[in-house]
Order: C-alpha cells, then structure tokens, then sequence
C-alpha cells in the first residue's frame, strides 16, 4: 500500500469516518444477508449523529487509540480516507469500538496495518475485546491477532406479552449519574474493568435502570426503543429481571442483540417471550472468558 499513510485520527475526520463505517458496515450487511431477511438500510441520521458523538470522545479519551488510513488520490475517496480503526483502554483492558476499511480497497493490506497501529495501544493490557462481524476477512484477521472467537446470538420479532412474569419491574429503578460507581463494580466484576467515561456517554443517550438490594444489584442501558445495549448483573435473576423489565417497557417488536452461549439464560428469556434465534458475528476476547451475566454493547463492549 504505497500511497496509504496511515496516521492518528483527528477530531475533523470522524464526520468522514461515519459516513466510511455506514458504507463498508452496509456492504457486509448485504453480503451475509440470509435469504428471506428483509434488504439492509443505510444508517439512519440519528443514530450517525450518536456515532459521530461517541466517536469523539474516544478519540478524546484514547488519542493514541485511534487511527485512519489516507490516500489522497483514491477514488471513490474525495476526503481521502480509506479506512479507520478506534480502540480504547479501559482498566487493564483493550477495547476495539470500530473498524472498517473502505469498499474497494479492501483485502490490500490497509486493514492489517491499521488493526497493528491500533493494537499498539492495548500494550501492557491483559484483556482484549472486540464485536466482530460474520466477514471472513475480518475474523481471520481477529485469530491470528491472537483473539479466541465466540459466537454471538440475536433474538428478534413480536413479544409474547402473556409469557411477561407478573411481578417483572419490581425493585427495578430509574437510575442516575450518582449509580455511576456502582455500574463501575458491576463492570469490574463481570468483565475484569470499568467503563469509565463511557458512561457518561451512556447516560447521555440511553435510559438507565437499576437492581439495587443487599443481596444483589444490576444494571442495564436501553436505547429509544427499550432495547438492551448493554447489562450486567452480579447473578443471572437479576440480569433476568432487567430484561424482562425491557422487554415489557419496549415496543411489540423487539431486538437483543450480543448474546453468548455463557448467556443462555437471556436466550431461555428471549425464547420465552417468543423471540426468533439466530446467530449474528462473533464476540473476540484475548486473556478473558465470555463475561456473564452480561449483554456486551457493540461499540463499548
């Protein structure tokens, strides 16, 4: 790849990163999609104003973390970006939040060498995770990066409110900025290190509700919908309280997403409610087991 640098990104690069990851993420979507699945969509303009928004504050948070790959000259390219990869370090774990390379220059080198620059930042982390799509090209590059792949599950359709457990939503609360160090030994406890600033964000964007007893504690995001972006709990009743509770908040239609077989009771949940099953990517993970109970976000893990 002569003509590709590959450099730090900046602030001013993320709106032409977005609209990069909207088309190669759209790319893959069409190419593994299942006979009968409905066409895919380009993303939509707010959920490109929330990636823009968390996108820069990892860029904020983690400088050395992120990085695109130019080319002046390419075509298709007018701002000269053909790829970009974020990463994160949260405690003594390595995130990678997003990764992509443009159509048409892929499978030239450009994913390798920006997945190595970001890589670069997880040095001296003991942990590593990441929310691969099905892309052959993608998860071959995750294994022999040194990441054991774990499938990754999606339970979607119409809700069967008659299988809602009475009683779902109790003990369940709205919760605050001040629940934020609980999240955090919640984080600790199931994935081995906090969210940090990543909640701040979270926060800003999602509906936040709380499991808080002396016995036990959880906590789950949803997003406009009510679906789950990200859980966890400190055992699986109480996990399962959260997403039964938004399941019954959301819509007739519903999604969730990022399901482990080490989460077989959100899939026992999610069949309950008659939900369909179906397999969807890959979670990696280096230096770590699947966390549980936990639904991982797809960006934040």
């Amino acid at each position: 790849m002569p003509d590709v640098v590959v450099r730090p990104m900046r602030p001013a690069d993320v709106p032409a990163a977005e609209r990069l990851s909207a088309e190669a993420f759209l790319g893959v979507d069409r190419a593994l999609r299942a006979p009968g699945d409905p066409e895919p969509q380009e993303r939509p303009q707010p959920r490109a104003a929330r990636w823009v928004a968390r996108t820069l504050g990892t860029v904020a948070t983690d400088p050395g973390g992120c990085w695109v790959a130019e080319d002046p000259g390419a075509p298709g390219a007018p701002d000269g970006l053909v790829g970009f990869a974020t990463s994160m370090r949260r405690d003594g774990t390595w995130v990678l939040a997003t990764y992509a390379v443009r159509p048409g220059r892929q499978g030239r080198g450009v994913g390798r060498h920006l997945l190595d620059a970001a890589l670069t930042h997880s040095r001296g982390c003991l942990r590593g995770m990441l929310s691969s799509s099905a892309d052959p090209a993608a998860v071959r590059r995750y294994v022999l990066a040194g990441f054991e792949m774990h499938p990754q599950m999606t339970l979607a359709g119409t809700v069967d409110r008659s299988a809602i457990p009475p009683g779902t939503g109790e003990r369940v609360r709205e919760g605050t900025s001040a629940d934020t160090d609980l999240l955090e030994s919640l984080d600790r406890r199931r994935r081995g290190s906090g969210h940090g600033p990543d909640h701040a964000y979270l926060q800003d964007t999602c509906r936040l509700l709380v499991v808080e007893t002396r016995a036990a504690s959880g906590y789950a995001y949803l997003d406009r919908e009510s679906s789950v972006q990200l859980l966890a709990a400190t055992d699986r009743r109480t996990a399962a309280r959260l997403l039964w509770t938004a399941l019954a908040d959301g819509p007739e239609q519903q999604r969730v997403t990022h399901v482990t077989a080490a989460n077989a009771w959100a899939v026992e949940i999610g069949t309950a409610a008659r939900l369909a099953l179906r397999t969807s990517g890959f979670l990696a993970l280096r230096g770590m087991d699947p966390p549980a109970p936990y639904l991982h976000h797809g960006a934040l893990l």
